[in-house]
């Protein structure tokens, strides 16, 4: 199951003791500052989790696979995570 948006404001309310709204407003913010970094192709780099780094990719040649006929690919900017050796060490612990 996934983590969503509610889970953390869920937690966030039950840790933290700020009430929903007060919780809702943390995470939309948060969320806000990360959406208009990227956007203006700003890496963001949060200590013992990871790296969130834009990287343009160039216009290229594409094939449809359901028709094989081939097509262009625009350019484009696509956002990357890498994770923190700490994040890694610790997804990878008890395997």
């Amino acid at each position: 199951m996934a983590l969503t948006k509610e889970k953390i404001i869920g937690t966030i309310y039950e840790k933290i003791g700020f009430s929903k709204s007060q919780s809702r407003d943390v995470v939309e913010q948060l969320l806000e500052i990360i959406k208009k970094a990227l956007a203006s192709e700003e890496n963001i780099l949060i200590s013992g989790f990871g790296k969130f780094v834009v990287k343009r990719k160039r216009a290229r040649r594409g094939r449809n696979p359901q028709t094989n006929k081939d097509l262009q690919l625009k350019a484009r900017r696509v956002v990357v995570f890498k994770t923190s050796g700490v994040l890694r060490k610790k997804v990878n612990t008890g395997l």
